[in-house]
C-alpha cells in the first residue's frame, strides 16, 4: 500500500489587510516534516501512525500551515497543490490530507476543493480521507471530490488528533473493502458567532454530542458538526454538517436532518451581543478573587487579526489597572528597538498600531508606552496544553516591557495564546497575575481556563469583530440570518 499523507492549512479572513504568501505557510516536505508532527496532536501525526501501523509506504510532499489573514496568493496555492498533485501522479493507492476547510485564495473561494478536483482529475476513483477544521465552510463539491470527511468536534481544538484518526481509519477500511462511506451533508443560510459556536456549551453542545454519540455507537460511520468561518465574503459560508454511513443513507440522512433542524431552531442563541469596551473593563476592574482574563476578541490573530489594535491596552493602561501580562502584541519593528537597547535598558515605544485594516474603516494607531526592557528570547517554545500538544511555537524574537506593574509581551510573529508557554518561557507566570490581556477568542480556554477565576469578554475594534453589522459583505447568500432576520430555513 503506497499512501500520500499532507497538510495545507489556512482560515482566510478576506477583510484581513495581511497578505499570505508561500513563506507564510514555513512549507516543508519530507522526512524532516515527518519529524516536526510525529507524536503531536495533528491531523498529520494521526496519519502518520495509520501508515506506519499498516506497513504503507509513504510520500509527505507538502506541510504547510500559515497564521489566519487575507487571501493566499495564487503563487503560493499553485506551489502548494502542485506538490502535492505530483506526489499523487507519482502513484498512490489512497490520500490523507490534513486541510482547513475554509481556505480562500485570489482565485478561488473554496482552496480545498480546487485541491481535491485536481487529485480527481489525475485518479478520479483515489480514495480520499479529509480531516477539517471546526470552522470548515463546507461545500457540496467539497464533500463529492472526497470519499471520507471528519472535523474537529472541538473548540478549543483539542481533537485535532482524533479526527485524524477518524478519517484515516474510515478511509483503510474502505480500501479493505469493509466499508462502504456514503456522504450527506447539509449547511444552513446563518452565520454563527465564533464566541457562542463551542461544542463546550450549549446551543452547539447536545448538537454535537448527538453526532458524536451515533458515532460512538456505529450508527454511522463518522459524524460532524461544523460552526463555520464567518469572516469571509463568499457564498458559502454557514453552519454545516457532514454524515458518513455506511452504505446506507436513510441512516445518515436522518441524522443529518436531526442535527440541522436543532441547529436552526437555535438560531438566535447563536448571536453575541457585543459591550462596550468601558463596561467590561469597569466589570473586570470590580473582581477582587481571583486571575481575571481579559479576552480582546476584535483583533485575534487566530482568526486574521493583526494583533496590534491597541485600544483595549490603552485602556487597560489608562484605568490603572495593576498586575497584568499583557500580549502577545505583534510589532517587530519595536521588538529590534529592545534588542539593540538590551536587558535592563529603560526605553520608550510606539508600541503596536501598525497595521491599518481598510476593509473596517481602521487606521492603525500605536500608543506610546515607555518602561523597562524586563527580558528577550528567541519566541520558542513548545505546547504542554492539550491543544496541539507537543508542537514547537516560534513566536520570532520576543522581548518583554514593564510598564509600572505590567508586563507586555512584544514579538517579531503573530501568536494567538492558547497555551501558556507563550508568557512562561519569557518567564511570566500567568497564574500568579491579577490580570492576563491577550488577544484570542476560544482558543486561550485551552490553556487559560485551568487557571483563570474569570474571563472578561472584550469587544475591542478589528477585522474579527462579533459586530457583523461592520463588515461589507457582497458575496453571502441571502438571505441569511441574522443579517436578514426573517431568513427561513428553505430560502
Amino acid at each position: 500500500m503506497r499512501l500520500v499523507l499532507a497538510m495545507m492549512r489556512h482560515e482566510t479572513n478576506t477583510f484581513s489587510p495581511l497578505p499570505t504568501p508561500l513563506r507564510s505557510f514555513g512549507p516543508k516536505s519530507g522526512q524532516s516534516a515527518v519529524e516536526v508532527y510525529r507524536g503531536t496532536n495533528n491531523p498529520l501525526a494521526a496519519f502518520l501512525d495509520i501508515a506506519e501501523r499498516e506497513g504503507a509506504e509513504y510520500a509527505v510532499p507538502m506541510i504547510a500551515n500559515a497564521n489566519p489573514s487575507g487571501a493566499v496568493d495564487s503563487a503560493a496555492f499553485e506551489e502548494m497543490a502542485d506538490r502535492i498533485c505530483d506526489a499523487v501522479r507519482a502513484g498512490c493507492d489512497g490520500v490523507m490530507l490534513d486541510l482547513h476547510g475554509a481556505m480562500v485564495t485570489q482565485e478561488f473561494d473554496d482552496g480545498e476543493d480546487e485541491l481535491l478536483r485536481r487529485i480527481r482529475a489525475i485518479a478520479d476513483e483515489m480514495p480520499i480521507a479529509v480531516a477539517l477544521d471546526f470552522h470548515t465552510n463546507l461545500t457540496a463539491s467539497m464533500v463529492g471530490n472526497a470519499t471520507v470527511i471528519t472535523g474537529y468536534r472541538t473548540y478549543p481544538h483539542i481533537d485535532m488528533g482524533e479526527t485524524g484518526r477518524r478519517a484515516g481509519e474510515t478511509l483503510i477500511g474502505a480500501m479493505r473493502g469493509e466499508v462502504q462511506p456514503m456522504m450527506l451533508w447539509h449547511s444552513l443560510l446563518m452565520l454563527t458567532h465564533m464566541l457562542c459556536q463551542t461544542p463546550h456549551d450549549q446551543p452547539m453542545k447536545d448538537i454535537m454530542d448527538r453526532a458524536m454519540a451515533a458515532e460512538a455507537a456505529e450508527a454511522v460511520l463518522n459524524a460532524s458538526v461544523f460552526g463555520g468561518f464567518p469572516l469571509a465574503d463568499i457564498p458559502h459560508v454557514g453552519l454545516s454538517a457532514v454524515v458518513v454511513g455506511d452504505g446506507d443513507a436513510a441512516k445518515a440522512g436522518g441524522l443529518l436532518d436531526e442535527l440541522m433542524e436543532q441547529a436552526w431552531d437555535r438560531r438566535a442563541d447563536f448571536v453575541f451581543e457585543i459591550e462596550p469596551i468601558e463596561t467590561s473593563l469597569a466589570r473586570a476592574r470590580e473582581l477582587d478573587d481571583g486571575l481575571v482574563i481579559l479576552v480582546d476578541h476584535g483583533d485575534n490573530c487566530g482568526a486574521g487579526g493583526p494583533q496590534d489594535n491597541m485600544n483595549v491596552l490603552e485602556q487597560v493602561l489608562n484605568l490603572g489597572l495593576e498586575d497584568v501580562a499583557a500580549g502577545p502584541i505583534w510589532d517587530p519593528g519595536s521588538v529590534a528597538q529592545m534588542l539593540d537597547a538590551g536587558v535592563g535598558a529603560q526605553v520608550t515605544l510606539l508600541l503596536g498600531g501598525k497595521t491599518d485594516s481598510p476593509a473596517m474603516d481602521l487606521l492603525g494607531r500605536p500608543i506610546s508606552v515607555s518602561g523597562t526592557v524586563r527580558c528577550i528570547t528567541d519566541g520558542r517554545f513548545v505546547v504542554t496544553g492539550p491543544m496541539a500538544t507537543g508542537s514547537r511555537m516560534n513566536m520570532g524574537r520576543t522581548a518583554v516591557l514593564r510598564v509600572g506593574s505590567i508586563d507586555i509581551v512584544i514579538s517579531e510573529r503573530r501568536h494567538e495564546p492558547f497555551d501558556t508557554g507563550c508568557f512562561t518561557h519569557a518567564g511570566i507566570d500567568p497564574a500568579a497575575k491579577r490580570y492576563v490581556l491577550i488577544k484570542s477568542r476560544q482558543h486561550f480556554r485551552a490553556g487559560f481556563d485551568p487557571i483563570a477565576k474569570h474571563v472578561v469578554l472584550v469587544a475591542g475594534p478589528g477585522v474579527c469583530s462579533s459586530n457583523y453589522e461592520a463588515f461589507g459583505f457582497k458575496n453571502l447568500r441571502r438571505p441569511i440570518y441574522p443579517l436578514d432576520i426573517d431568513t427561513s430555513r428553505n430560502a
